[in-house]
């Protein structure tokens, strides 16, 4: 299972991929349970994948960032 594929939500390189996808669906009702669309959705797999390391970095280094200003205080206060 995926995240949510609003477009608000990601990239305009995954939008682009998740419009494919869906196109692919609408055109291929039968075609989508046997495969058809299956390398485009590999391909949106791994641009979220992308997406979400991403976020993960930035999250880290703000906590990390965080840690840091908390300490400071810590030792202001002593």
């Amino acid at each position: 299972m995926h995240t949510d594929l609003s477009p608000h939500l990601h990239s305009k390189e995954c939008n682009k991929i998740i419009e494919e996808l869906k196109r692919c669906h609408s055109e291929n009702t039968f075609g989508k349970f046997l495969g058809v669309c299956n390398d485009i959705d590999q391909q949106m797999v791994a641009c979220l994948r992308n997406e979400r390391k991403v976020r993960q970095q930035l999250n880290r280094e703000k906590a990390l960032e965080k840690q840091h200003r908390v300490q400071q205080l810590m030792k202001e206060q002593e």
